[in-house]
This record gives structure tokens, C-alpha cells and sequence, in this order.
């Protein structure tokens, strides 16, 4: 394998170190976002090589915390002010109509190109 990275996988790295402290994208969001690829395709970048950006900020549309991550999630999203949500068993979830960014209230300027 390459060492160079896929440049699809650049453009969703690229995305979700854009994605403002406090706030998620999903994983078809981040696609939509992009114009290209869907959410496994998303997901797939992420798990691969999704490490050394805050993988914490892609996340699942249901709001629970990646499985296997929880605990490190959790504790990125109680420190960045993450909103969060109870389910009613007590579980942690995000509180996703809260949490998600569209892309254009942060650092990009608005309504510019994405990519």
C-alpha cells in the first residue's frame, strides 16, 4: 500500500478537521458535504485513517458513540461541550438537532466552496 493517502480519504480528513470543537458531522453528512462518496464510504476513510484528526466529530446519525470508543468519545465530547442527551435506559448519546454542524456557521465563511 501506499503511503500516500487516498485523495478521496484527504478530502474527508481534510472535512472533519473542519468541523468546529463542540459540534459532529455524520458520516453521510460529511458526504454530502463533499459531493462525493456516501457514508460507508465516509466511515470506511475514518476507520482507516481517521486517528490523527478528531475522529470524534464523525459520527453515526443515531447519536450513540462509535462502538469500541465510547469511553474516549465521551470523555472528547464532555471536554469540547458536546451537547449530549440521555437515552432513557441512561445511556449517553449525542444530542444531534443540537450537536451537528451544516458546514457553513464556522471557520469556512458561509456559503463558500467546500473543497
Amino acid at each position: 500500500m501506499s503511503e500516500e493517502l487516498p485523495a478521496y480519504a484527504e478530502r474527508v480528513l481534510e472535512a472533519a478537521e473542519r468541523i468546529p470543537p463542540g459540534r459532529v458531522m455524520t458520516y453521510g453528512d460529511v458526504a454530502e458535504w463533499l459531493g462525493e462518496g456516501g457514508p460507508r464510504q465516509v466511515g470506511r476513510v475514518m476507520a482507516l485513517y481517521g486517528g490523527a484528526v478528531p475522529w470524534w466529530r464523525v459520527v453515526r446519525a443515531d447519536g450513540k458513540p462509535l462502538p469500541g470508543s465510547e469511553r474516549r468519545a465521551l470523555e472528547h465530547y464532555r471536554t469540547e461541550g458536546t451537547p449530549l442527551r440521555e437515552t432513557p435506559s441512561g445511556e449517553p448519546r449525542l444530542a444531534m438537532r443540537r450537536a451537528r454542524w451544516d458546514g457553513r456557521d464556522g471557520r469556512d465563511g458561509g456559503d463558500e466552496a467546500h473543497t
